[in-house]
């Protein structure tokens, strides 16, 4: 539900707005180049430069006022196509198995598809958590560290190993941030109709 002090607007043209649509537009960069022999380094580069600049948008809004119902559907879209599109671009190239990367993109569909038929049904939107915030920059430095360790940038092994570990940690803190979410919507749901428009979280 919308707190009172993020009350948004209707803008589109914002900076933050901007920003998370340059976010969005830097995943297919980043993915051909990490998929390219010989630019995997540049697009480790391009990944790492969309997953370190995941709070700047909502900072930005925040800061000079510019919060926005479109912003606030850009900013958690960027954050999980580019975290998708990592995974699955790191699942091709070999550094991570299938299973590690269908545990996130199966569960932010589920999240996403709750959203959507809750502004369908009801017309509410559910806040993003800081707990799944955490959770999204930590699977993303996780995907930075295990795509270094794969691509042979020393210290590889070092790299891979705390990528994984921090990847378990990611997981962990997305499916408990999922339990809450689920809270949320039930409450959402049973709470009856709103005027707010439904943002998936993160």
């Amino acid at each position: 539900m919308e707190r009172p002090h993020e009350r948004a607007s209707s803008a589109i043209l914002t900076v933050p707005n901007l920003i998370s649509f340059a976010r969005i537009v830097s995943i297919p960069v980043f993915v051909v180049l990490l998929l390219n022999d010989g630019t995997e380094r540049a697009g480790l580069f391009v990944f790492a430069v969309v997953a370190a600049s995941d709070w700047v948008d909502g900072y930005v809004a925040r800061r000079t006022g510019q919060v926005s119902e479109l912003g606030k559907l850009l900013d958690p879209t960027a954050d999980r196509l580019a975290i998708g599109a990592g995974l699955i671009a790191l699942a091709v190239a070999g550094a991570v198995p299938l299973w590690a990367v269908l545990l996130v993109i199966v569960r932010d569909i589920i999240v996403l598809a709750a959203g959507i038929a809750l502004l369908v049904a009801k017309g509410r939107r559910i806040d993003v958590r800081f707990l799944g915030k955490v959770a999204t920059f930590t699977l993303m430095v996780s995907i930075v560290l295990l795509a270094y360790g794969h691509f042979g940038m020393p210290p590889a092994s070092a790299a891979r190993a705390l990528g994984w570990i921090g990847y378990a940690i990611g997981l962990a803190e997305s499916y408990v941030a999922t339990v809450f979410y689920a809270n949320d919507l039930r409450e959402a749901w049973r709470d009856g109709q709103g005027d707010a428009s439904a943002v998936p979280p993160a």
